[in-house]
């Protein structure tokens, strides 16, 4: 029976990630909450399947904005090397740090997202000329290099935090962000899923259903985004980013109060 609600939460998740990110404040909690026994208990177990259910509805969304949306391969393609590489590094580091503690930290960061999105009404709107060719490629890599490490380290949010950045640093559209932070995601689930499945952190009972439903959801989110345009996605962006925030407040209040 938990095999059917984890399918029903991946496909929201997966509809919900593939327009604006934030796919993991669905399907993270559920994995937490629905899988058996010691499996719901083992951090890294939930997070390994959590990725590779994931990475399905992200390529899948990434190849359907890639039939309908310009993508900046110039940009994309460095951003997702580097993204790639250092995931991998970041899910080395995380056996030796407490991720917990860069929650106050990305808690600080939503907000500043938030605020400047909420303020700045026609971000994302229509294209602005973004850096120059070799600026935008440096930018792209250390962008990659950025969200790449915090995704192995931590990860819930890496897709909001690539379209934020897509839009105010390199002025793309919100729908055109959306489409790139797709490709740059999928380099770092890569990396992550190769690291989880070498250490045997996946049950791919649940994680390949999860998949399949994942795909489903990414297909309905995608024509929705490009149906209903940048100042859908804008909202729902916004949107996101507040349940974001919500969630990390609970945290660290609750962390705080803990100590």
């Amino acid at each position: 029976m938990e095999v059917i609600w984890l399918c029903v939460f991946a496909f929201l998740a997966g509809l919900l990630d593939s327009m604006v990110g934030g796919g993991g404040l669905i399907q993270i909690p559920a994995l937490f909450l629905l899988l058996p026994g010691s499996d719901s208990t083992a951090v890294a177990t939930v997070l390994g399947t959590n990725k590779l259910s994931s990475m399905c509805g992200t390529a899948m969304a990434a190849f359907q904005y890639s039939r309908r949306i310009d993508i900046q391969w110039k940009t994309i393609i460095p951003a997702a090397i580097a993204a790639f590489l250092f995931s991998f590094f970041g899910a080395l580091v995380v056996a030796r740090l407490q991720p917990a503690m860069a929650k106050p930290f990305v808690l600080v960061l939503l907000v500043a997202v938030a605020a400047y999105t909420f303020f700045h009404h026609d971000l994302g709107e229509r294209d602005t000329h973004g850096p120059k060719s070799r600026t935008a490629t440096l930018l792209a890599v250390s962008l990659g290099a950025a969200i790449g490490f915090y995704d192995g380290f931590f990860g819930p949010g890496t897709g909001s935090f690539l379209i934020f950045c897509f839009v105010s640093i390199f002025g793309y559209k919100f729908i055109a962000a959306s489409a790139s932070a797709k490709f740059v995601n999928l380099a770092t689930n890569l990396s992550a899923v190769a690291f989880f499945a070498a250490t045997n952190h996946i049950l791919y009972r649940y994680a390949l259903p999860m998949g399949v439903c994942n795909i489903a959801g990414a297909v309905a989110g995608t024509q929705c985004a490009i149906l209903k345009g940048n100042r859908f996605v804008r909202r729902l962006f916004l949107l996101t980013v507040t349940a974001l925030i919500l969630r990390y407040g609970w945290e660290v209040l609750t962390q705080l109060f803990h100590h």
